[in-house]
């Protein structure tokens, strides 16, 4: 094992913990004020939920021995329990394990931000710990386990790049939220009610926590501290920049004015989908890749209107269409400088990589959009997912928590 490389993993791995409780305030800002501390809620239970299902089978679900055909690994109640000094690379399993957690913990809290303002918080949590189990924990054994063409049939046996989780994080949540939204329906009055963010500076404190942590969700995933982790760090920070510009400029180009809101989302736009390029590409590849999801972005989260979607805070139009361009430019952009041997088409590596790049595109999307909607279905059958119109309307904080977001003027 390196000290180096382990110290930076456990850094990493807080970095991409804090970017739970950065979503949460992001969208926390986002929704009405009625609904704040439930917006909260949805995020810091997946902390608990995740992390215990973790460490009972999710990792060896993940990580473990393939169990055939590269879709899930197999279950061993003994996977974490063996000596603190076992390593996988240069790092102990057990910082791998912690790290790759926060990345199970994430992910269904991104689907939450889409049923906002309307979910049984009971529900959610059943759902979520059903959905990791049948979903996230497959998907990142298709898209995480590496064995010499013995692991995940995504990333291993494919050869489909995800450095980080364009796929496995962020297009499987954003198929999972459009699945829910289908499920659970519009906001009552949507869209015709103002349904406004209630909290600006709460939604840019909660971009600028994600900007922060997506350092280690990113560069982390080098798993070494050298020139791959420092290739994924900046790529991450200049394609985080070119998608706020390009989303505010977006909003120029249509006649609107540059809004916070704007430059919040098309920042993390452009994080999501550096995410599965962010070691395949160089400098410019990764502005490319910024620019060009800060301006898709913008315009798929307008079709909501268009398409009677109600996406509360725009997870489809940012997350899915975000992960979806990251994870199909890496075909056109990566280059073998930066991946050790793969270069896309623009780099004379012909269209080969990116027909593996759209095959996980699809797989891991309609896989999570078919399970989600079965899933969610199931759910509001048996127990209801949706809040009664009567509570949605008083605001769910009271209902659900008995607790308020704000409490001004009284005591």
């Amino acid at each position: 094992m390196n000290s180096g490389d382990t110290a930076w993993l456990l850094i990493a791995t807080a970095l991409v913990l804090l970017m739970t409780p950065g979503l949460a305030l992001f969208y926390g800002g986002m929704v009405s004020a009625r609904s704040v501390v439930n917006m909260l809620m949805m995020s810091f239970a997946c902390m608990a939920v995740v992390s215990v299902l973790w460490v009972l089978y999710g990792y060896a679900l993940s990580f473990g021995d393939d169990a055939g055909a590269g879709l899930l690994g197999s279950f061993d109640p003994q996977a974490l329990t063996g000596s603190p000094e076992t390593a996988t690379g240069t790092v102990p399993v057990l910082a791998f394990a912690a790290f790759q957690l926060m990345f199970a913990i994430i992910t269904p809290a991104l689907i939450s931000g889409a049923i906002a303002d309307r979910a049984k918080f009971g529900a959610w949590l059943v759902f979520v710990a059903v959905w990791v189990s049948v979903v996230y924990f497959p998907v990142a054994h298709w898209v995480f386990a590496f064995d010499d063409g013995n692991g995940g049939w995504i990333g291993d046996r494919l050869g489909a790049i995800d450095f980080a989780g364009g796929t496995a994080v962020h297009i499987n949540a954003g198929a999972a939220a459009l699945a829910l939204v289908l499920v659970l329906g519009k906001r009552h009055g949507w869209p015709h009610d103002t349904h406004r963010p209630h909290n600006m500076p709460l939604v840019l404190l909660g971009a600028g926590l994600l900007w922060f942590g997506w350092f280690g969700f990113n560069a982390g995933s080098a798993l070494t501290a050298g020139g791959t982790a420092a290739n994924a760090l900046l790529n991450t920070q200049v394609a985080a920049a070119a998608g706020a510009l390009a989303w505010i400029a977006t909003q120029a180009l249509r006649g609107q004015r540059a809004s916070s809101l704007g430059l919040a989302s098309g920042s993390v736009a452009g994080l999501v989908a550096i995410t599965p390029a962010c070691a395949a590409v160089n400098v410019y590849g990764a502005l490319a890749v910024g620019a060009a999801a800060g301006v898709l972005c913008a315009l798929a989260v307008t079709l909501k209107y268009r398409l009677g979607i109600d996406d509360t805070t725009d997870v489809v139009g940012v997350h899915l269409v975000g992960g979806i361009v990251g994870s199909l430019l890496v075909g056109l952009f990566a280059t073998s400088a930066a991946t050790g041997g793969v270069d896309g088409l623009l780099f004379g590596g012909g269209a080969a990589q990116l027909g593996k790049q759209a095959l996980a595109v699809m797989a891991v999307g309609g896989y999570s959009f078919a399970v989600t909607l079965a899933l969610g279905w199931t759910i509001d059958k048996l127990i209801g997912f949706r809040v009664h119109e009567t509570h949605e309307r008083s605001g769910i904080d009271a209902t659900q928590h008995a607790e308020l977001s704000y409490t001004f003027g009284r005591r």
